[in-house]
């Protein structure tokens, strides 16, 4: 990490705090990259108040304690995955909790470290693992899968109409090493940009989601935080792809019902009762001010602030539930 590291401005933090904070209690972060939201939510919760931040990758981690330091032992940080957030959260003494905010995605600071493999805008290996020690890199997907199952994981996680092509140019090229061939090869099979965004965007995104099974960890992780929301506790999800927005806001939906049968039935069969109440029927998306200024600005004179657009925030997507009662 560089010298910017603690100036970092975490995405739609004020609209995160305000939905998710609602008095002293035991907060979870369950994605406290750099620390940003784990700072402002224990401000805001006050004295009296503890968060767990869980998080993947050590280099994060090591980030967030210096900036979290000043909390003490109301900051507890863990390396460890969040599909797996209601056994780490009993371990750790945090159930019943207050609070719980996941933050998706890759995190600007993964970006920028070329060495992470996450972005074609250097070269660097073809990596994009979230847990460095994890044994699947997006390497392995691009130079072993079939080209067929290569093409489906670009499909179905990119969102990519010429995953096929994309996929047959990869298979040919074989080996691929780094971030910047990748890149030149998926240029080489669909054309040059003609937006605002390139043509490997949505191919690195889709190998990113595979190595790191996002979309299955994100399922784990919502179920596991609704088990260990105490009753009027709150669950805050920000996303930045469709594929995720949709399992968060389906999510919500189902378990904000008192039925799950097919319509038709006489009676309910299901037994499932609701045990959320979806906070925002439509996604909180960012002010326009933050999305054209630049979110490292937080801790400079306005003079010293580059105004630029957040890719990361233009994206962004935030949605809120209560915890009502517990599942049947």
């Amino acid at each position: 990490m560089n010298s910017t590291e603690f100036i970092h401005r975490p995405v739609m933090v004020e609209k995160v705090v305000s939905l998710l904070v609602t008095g002293p209690g035991d907060y979870i972060d369950a994605t406290v990259g750099l620390g940003g939201h784990a700072e402002q939510i224990l401000e805001a919760a006050g004295p009296e108040s503890r968060l767990l931040g869980l998080d993947l990758d050590p280099r994060a981690l090591a980030v967030a304690a210096r900036r979290l330091g000043r909390f003490g032992p109301r900051a507890r940080l863990v390396r460890a995955n969040f599909a797996d957030i209601a056994e780490v959260a009993a371990r750790e003494g945090f159930v019943p909790a207050r609070g719980v905010l996941f933050d998706l995605g890759v995190g600007s600071h993964q970006l920028e470290d070329a060495a992470a493999g996450f972005s074609f805008q250097a070269a660097g290996p073809l990596d994009m693992r979230y847990d460095p020690d994890a044994p699947l890199t997006a390497a392995d997907l691009v130079n072993k899968l079939p080209e067929a199952e290569l093409a489906g994981i670009i499909r179905r996680y990119g969102e990519e109409p010429r995953a096929r092509r994309i996929a047959r140019e990869i298979v040919r090229a074989r080996p691929i090493s780094t971030t910047d061939e990748l890149a030149r090869v998926v240029v080489r099979a669909v054309g040059t940009a003609r937006g605002r965004i390139h043509p490997a965007t949505r191919t690195f995104m889709a190998l990113r989601i595979a190595v790191n099974r996002e979309l299955e960890n994100l399922s784990r992780g919502l179920e596991g935080a609704v088990k260990i929301l105490g009753r009027g506790g709150r669950i805050a999800v920000i996303s930045f792809h469709s594929l995720e927005d949709r399992i968060v806001k389906e999510f919500f939906r189902r378990e904000s019902r008192d039925c799950l049968c097919p319509p038709g039935l006489p009676v309910c069969v299901c037994g499932h009762r609701a045990v959320l109440r979806d906070l925002t029927r439509r996604p909180v998306t960012p002010d326009e001010a933050e999305v054209r200024t630049n979110p490292r600005a937080r801790s400079v004179t306005p003079d010293e602030a580059e105004v630029r657009t957040n890719p990361r925030a233009r994206s962004a997507k935030l949605r809120a539930a209560e915890k009502v009662a517990e599942a049947a």
